[in-house]
């Protein structure tokens, strides 16, 4: 039987106060948990693109995060993830995210991160179709960004997993853009709202143009067989989108549809700390979150799946 070291004991004590700090932020008006994760993380382990348009409007702009040449697997084996941000359709900014695109980067993964049209200024649809010029933008790149085209997977945490659930499972989004949802590879809902009528939240009315929501807005009313297979991944307890009602209802209905899909639930993270689990300093919170991620994305993972059911 072997024991940690003090140097081990030392590290571990430092990121579980990293960990308090990133979730004391998450409840304070005053304080950043992005900026506290953004400051911690690496930045020598990917190479970065800032401010690419993909589109006309001022908010139509990605960054991209790439793995180094030394990074495994082989460059043209390498899978591509555009990733949406959450905030209830109302607040995000992709420079926040930081920590997610180094996570993905330094495992081998291409990682597109878009801002989108917000609430109020933007109703739905009109952020589900900024999502999908995105997904497009990205589709027509992977290859020049050094990844696999037919390896292109969608990922998105809250509302964000709201838009990479439609932009994957409704056809008429990437339809409009010339695309289709069969080019995707996969897609990973982190705690998405899936499937949200009558909609009580005053943000989400607002961005929902509520009571004349159409129904067809909830991603649910759009699996069939031929979805993408999906990682469904959300907290257990998380009280913000209910996992039974969402991931778990979702699941059902891709099970149903014959469509292969994951589901981890995580008993010791909650909706924050489901996506700020993937920051380095933390990644070892409540899960750890990134091995199934990794996994989906066909890349290894050193992490073990402790924590996670």
């Amino acid at each position: 039987m072997s024991f940690p070291t003090f140097a081990s004991l030392r590290r571990r004590r430092g990121a579980f106060f990293i960990a308090l700090c990133v979730i004391a932020a998450a409840v304070l008006p005053a304080c950043s948990p992005v900026k506290v994760l953004n400051g911690l993380v690496p930045t020598d382990t990917y190479r970065f693109q800032g401010g690419i348009a993909y589109g006309q409007a001022p908010r139509q702009l990605l960054d991209v995060y790439q793995p180094l040449p030394a990074t495994r697997p082989a460059q043209g084996a390498r899978p591509l993830v555009v990733f949406f941000y959450g905030g209830t359709w109302t607040t995000g900014d992709r420079a926040s995210y930081r920590f997610v695109g180094e996570a993905l980067a330094a495992r081998g993964a291409v990682v597109v991160v878009p801002d989108y049209g917000l609430s109020p200024a933007f109703t739905y649809p009109a952020f589900v179709r900024d999502s999908a010029l995105a997904v497009k933008w990205a589709l027509d790149n992977a290859a020049r960004l050094g990844a696999d085209p037919k390896q292109v997977f969608v990922m998105g945490h809250s509302s964000g997993g709201y838009n990479t659930a439609m932009v994957a499972l409704d056809e008429r989004w990437l339809g409009e853009v010339g695309a289709s949802p069969k080019q995707l590879a996969g897609w990973i809902g982190l705690a998405g709202p899936y499937d949200f009528l009558p909609i009580g939240d005053p943000q989400a009315q607002a961005a929902f143009n509520w009571p004349d929501t159409p129904p067809d807005s909830q991603p649910l009313a759009h699996v069939t067989p031929a979805s993408p297979r999906a990682l469904l991944m959300a907290a257990s307890k998380d009280d913000l989108v209910y996992p039974d009602r969402n991931t778990g209802q979702m699941a059902t209905a891709l099970r149903a549809a014959g469509v292969p899909v994951q589901v981890r639930l995580f008993d010791n993270l909650s909706h924050v700390t489901l996506i700020g689990a993937f920051a380095r300093p933390i990644q070892w919170l409540g899960g750890p979150v990134l091995p199934p991620v990794m996994e989906f994305l066909g890349l290894a993972s050193v992490l073990s799946h402790k924590g996670a059911r």
